[in-house]
């Protein structure tokens, strides 16, 4: 048996294990009855789909007659199926990434991504110059996707640790033991309620994502990061990794952010890491007992032991013992001022608390530095050193907080500003040349245009509150603690002097020494107008004096540029290429003003918003964009996908540190293909955003079908998210935010966002041109097999009985028929461009996990789609709208990659 089918064996053996495991709890807890009912539903899924809804009639016959408690039972089944199902695909994927050969082979990995380099004829030299100064940043965000509650990741934890260790005891694993260890598991699963009974609040956000701080990233970037310097053999390569998060400091579109709430989310982040430096200090106590009289230490050493309050006759000749108990003593110290409850376990004697970090990675500088002066390498990468790396990485914040709030917002504060302090009675009724000269000249001023003696609008105590706690929190947590803020609705430069202007006004930009501004703003491009807007807004905002002076001192300017709007406004592909242009325009500007581009690539998880393999996407990246510096959200349930357990963040950290490599490090020659074919690709993208539009923006009746054919209401019950649905009470598109409307057409399995337009686009196109762009290009390439997974989870058959569920037949026809012909060409042209038969013939790994996964996952739909109809029939059973929201649980987790 070859590797990959012994591999594809036991990823069956262990879906068959969890699954029989399910079957007899299901038995066990809900009933012989239930378990029959939903098999009968299994199997009458399989013939649906196998027979091309040859069988519905009977599919229907029997959800219309099953009962509520039964439909609940069936959906949580299913859903509980896909979790379990999910586990032993992630299991799959770290016994490959443990595969010593295939991972010498991936350009994915360390190994094969320096073997490739090499074979370029890059050396090691240029790896460690590249990321000397680097900046490698996943940023968490609480963007509403995922549906599971922590109580249920927790569980899948449980269930993945029992059959990890196992794997780690070998001959020794007692199967009977862990078996019960699995079933005890299960039954708590299936007994857990898998959605939430209320709506989260943003303090639900922040425990959520710190609990993966602190269970996941507090170790794995340290580990990785050393992992890296053995590999390039550069023990002092300064920490490229650094975890950025959203919670607290993301306010566009949600009035539950306010200045407590940032304020809060540092003090949980820095709760955790304060906890964990102390009990690695303790450890380290417990170690070090090296004696002064049997071993040398350096004066820096003696001084800090002689310096320590700890004054026990036990530690009297233990120099080192002496440091790290007066270390802790500060660090408990500083636990309760940075977190405003006290310290877990409290220090023996008092001592004065730390300024801030860089105070506490000094003293254990000295210890370091002690013990490989006078003891050599062996102390040289120990876990005194990995806490100092700790300390690199995570400060006293442990993640840095982006603000982010929209330009509207911005200018009606300004505007009330100026108003009160009698600059202007009308700001908003200045141009863009008005508002910059008006805004350059506040700038160049000290003095303050709030008063805390006026009145002002609500919303301006609110924004000027916020960076006050901003301003706080660097003081506090130290200077990593915010460095950005993100302005959403970028349409002009002075909707950044804007922020500087409110940043002024806290005291944290000052107009003598602009360059000290801890705090840079930066614009966010996210509609296909702004896109194409961005180079000459990017240009005139770094003429201004004030922005420069910031972007300078960095020596970096800061760009995000969003998927999910563009594509929602003209079509995967045509957001697809946009971006990319609009890149390499940004790169021109920051070039000529002699800077360097960060880029900040707003993704989510599905294609429609940025999705697939986020090394395939710095890859496709344009040349010089992306120079050894990225930032890229992670968002939903792809965080508990990509980082939920450490083995597998490990592999996705280094997958984005590899492909970051190999994007900056390419040959020059590589840029030449967007030449080659860039005029080629503006002419697919206009015409696959002409197609989109036509039948999402401008077809009669196309909003009515879209909320009737799929669950975009009932998803707006799904407590997954502190934030409301709609930026408004406008059931238009536009103001639908990005995140329900992949959400929705992911759930009834049409995947639109992700694929239509493009069979529009090419049907008229060069066969050959594209297949050599698929061949050659990375851009294109990646683009095509986003196109194929989304293909692969799209089903028109189930898409068609969501059609089913929009009153107005007529109408249900004729836009689901154009859904239907698009989809039909945009497959058609994939598989000939590939080549292959079937979609994935490239892709086989990708093919037998979808395939493995589908058969489950149908089920929920079908049942999505009966509880539908009766809770828009008027039937308003909590056990209805329970059963829906479980049977979205379940999809989103079987598709993965749902929002």
């Amino acid at each position: 048996m070859t590797p990959t089918a012994a591999a594809d064996e036991t990823l069956r053996d262990e879906i068959r294990l969890l699954g029989a495991m399910l079957g007899e709890v299901i038995k066990s807890e809900g009933g012989q009855a239930l378990y029959d009912r939903i098999e009968a539903v299994r199997q009458a899924s399989v013939a649906y789909h196998r027979d091309d809804d040859g069988d519905a009639e009977a599919l229907e016959a029997l959800l219309k007659d099953i009962d509520l408690d039964q439909a609940v039972g069936l959906a949580h089944g299913f859903a509980a199926f896909s979790l379990l199902a999910n586990i032993a695909e992630d299991r799959a994927g770290k016994r490959r990434a443990l595969d010593q050969a295939e991972a010498a082979a991936r350009p994915d990995t360390p190994a094969g991504a320096l073997k490739r380099l090499s074979d370029q004829g890059v050396g090691m030299g240029e790896i460690r110059e590249l990321l000397s100064h680097a900046l490698i940043s996943p940023v968490l965000t609480a963007h509403p996707s995922e549906v599971r509650r922590k109580s249920v990741i927790d569980r899948i934890a449980g269930v993945s640790d029992l059959l990890d260790a196992c794997d780690k005891g070998g001959a020794a694993c007692d199967i009977e033991q862990r078996n019960a260890g699995l079933r005890r598991q299960i039954v708590i699963l299936w007994a857990t309620r898998l959605v939430r009974q209320s709506r989260l609040v943003v303090q639900d956000e922040i425990n959520t994502v710190v609990s993966f701080l602190e269970r996941v990233f507090l170790n794995v970037a340290p580990e990785r990061l050393h992992a890296w310097r053995d590999l390039l053999e550069a023990p002092d390569l300064k920490p490229f990794l650094k975890i950025g998060s959203w919670v607290g400091g993301d306010r566009d579109g949600n009035p539950n952010v306010n200045a407590e709430v940032l304020s809060a989310a540092f003090r949980t982040q820095s709760r955790a890491v304060l906890a964990h430096y102390m009990d690695q200090v303790h450890a380290l106590g417990a170690e070090l007992s090296l004696s002064g009289a049997l071993a040398r230490i350096s004066p820096e050493m003696k001084a800090l032991a002689e310096g320590s309050g700890d004054t026990s006759d036990h530690r009297a000749d233990e120099p080192y013992r002496k440091a790290l108990s007066h270390i802790y003593a500060r660090l408990s110290a500083t636990f309760p001022l940075l977190t405003r409850v006290p310290a877990p376990r409290p220090a023996r004697f008092e001592a004065p608390p730390y300024e801030g970090p860089a105070g506490f990675r000094a003293d254990l500088q000295v210890l370091h530095a002690s013990l490989t002066e006078n003891h050599g390498a062996v102390f040289a990468d120990d876990s005194l050193n990995r806490l100092i790396t700790t300390v690199d990485v995570f400060g006293f914040h442990m993640a840095t907080v982006d603000l982010r709030q929209n330009s509207d917002v911005h200018e009606r504060v300004v505007a009330d500003l100026l108003k009160v302090a009698g600059v202007t009675g009308d700001y908003l009724a200045l141009d863009e040349e008005g508002r910059l000269a008006l805004l350059a000249a506040e700038l160049t001023s000290s003095r303050p245009l709030f008063s805390p003696y006026a009145d002002y609008d609500e919303e301006t105590l609110k924004e000027r509150a916020i960076l006050a706690a901003a301003g706080e929190a660097l003081r506090l947590y130290g200077p990593d603690a915010v460095r950005t803020h993100i302005v959403s609705k970028t349409t002009s430069a002075s909707d950044m002097l804007e922020v500087y202007l409110l940043l002024k006004e806290v005291g944290l930009y000052r107009p003598k020494a602009p360059e000290q501004c801890p705090i840079q703003a930066a614009p966010l491009f996210e509609t296909i107008e702004d896109l194409r807007a961005s180079q000459p807004t990017l240009e005139r905002l770094l003429a201004e004096p004030s922005a420069r002076a910031v972007a300078r001192a960095r020596g970096v300017q800061e760009v995000m540029i969003g998927y999910s709007d563009s594509n929602k406004d003209g079509s995967y592909l045509t957001s697809t290429w946009e971006l990319h242009e609009a890149s390499r325009a940004l790169l021109d500007v920051t070039r000529a003003a002699g800077l360097k581009l960060q880029l900040f690539h707003g993704r989510g998880g599905t294609v429609g918003r940025g999705g697939g393999s986020s090394f395939a996407g710095v890859l496709a990246q344009p040349q010089g964009t992306v120079a050894g510096r990225i930032r890229i959200t992670e968002q939903g349930e792809v965080i508990a996908n990509k980082y939920g357990e450490p083995e597998v963040a490990a592999r996705n950290l280094d997958a984005l540190t590899c492909g970051v490599l190999l994007n900056s490090l390419r040959p020059p020659a590589d840029d030449s293909l967007t030449g080659r074919h860039g005029e080629t690709m503006q002419t697919l993208s206009r015409a696959s955003m002409a197609a989109y539009r036509a039948v999402v923006y401008d077809a009669p009746g196309f909003v009515d079908y879209f909320r009737a054919a799929t669950p975009i209401a009932e998803i707006a019950d799904l407590k997954i998210g502190s934030r409301p649905a709609s930026r408004s009470t406008s059931a238009a598109i536009e103001d639908l935010r990005a995140i329900p409307w992949v959400f929705s057409w992911s759930q009834s399995r049409v995947m639109l966002p992700g694929w239509f337009g493009f069979g529009s686009a090419v049907k008229s196109a060069d066969m050959e041109e594209l297949r050599a762009m698929a061949a050659d290009w990375p851009f294109f390439k990646t683009l095509v097999q986003n196109l194929e997974m989304v293909l692969a989870k799209a089903d028109m058959s189930i898409a068609r009985r969501y059609a089913s569920l929009v009153p107005d037949k007529a109408l249900a026809m004729r836009v689901f028929g154009a859904i239907q012909s698009e989809h039909d060409r945009t497959r058609d042209a994939v598989l000939a461009i590939t080549g292959h038969d079937d979609l994935l013939g490239g892709q086989p790994e990708l093919d037998r996990l979808i395939s493995l996964r589908m058969p489950y996952v149908e089920p929920l739909n079908h049942v999505q789609i009966e509880l539908i109809r009766r809770r828009r029939a008027g039937d308003d059973d909590p056990r209805v709208r329970e059963g829906i929201l479980l049977t979205i649980n379940g999809v989103a987790a079987g598709l993965r990659n749902s929002g």
